[in-house]
């Protein structure tokens, strides 16, 4: 299984009165991040894979430790945990950039593919689902006909 891997620089105005980053900041890092794995999702010779649209239908987070400003970036590993018929669940973390470095945020979010034209949500395409496949854990992979589990907010430690 690939991860996204996306470099995050902190920002002075990221901090709150208490000297660390603002629970909300925690959101456009989460942003940021699927984002930079979404458009990488995109295909390349132009189709719609994804560069269509896509809209949140949940988030999901869990502040395990404090970030305090710093210079050096801190890094998003993210992947996907289901794929649905029109939706598919991310899972990130934000951690420090070293091999097993500390994480401060564990967080899961449902994005559904939209029809910017038609303003409507839509399924999830052969070709999409193909290349989110390669980001799945090969352990969630069940018996039966190789079909994968997991659920929203389901994430690998």
């Amino acid at each position: 299984m690939a991860r996204h891997i996306y470099s995050c620089p902190l920002r002075w105005s990221d901090m709150d009165a208490f000297g660390h980053v603002n629970n909300a900041v925690f959101l456009r890092y989460l942003e940021e991040a699927r984002i930079d794995f979404m458009f990488r999702l995109s295909s390349d010779d132009g189709g719609p894979s994804f560069s269509g649209g896509s809209v949140v239908a949940r988030h999901e987070i869990d502040y395990l430790r404090p970030l305090v400003h710093r210079h050096e970036p801190v890094t998003i590993e993210s992947w996907v945990t289901k794929i649905g018929a029109a939706s598919l669940t991310i899972s990130y973390e934000i951690k420090e950039p070293e091999e097993g470095g500390q994480v401060y945020v564990r967080a899961s979010t449902i994005v559904v593919p939209f029809d910017l034209r038609a303003q409507r949500p839509r399924r999830i395409t052969a070709e999409e689902r193909a290349v989110l496949e390669e980001y799945r854990p090969e352990d969630t992979a069940s018996a039966a006909g190789g079909r994968r589990a997991g659920g929203a907010g389901a994430l690998v430690a």
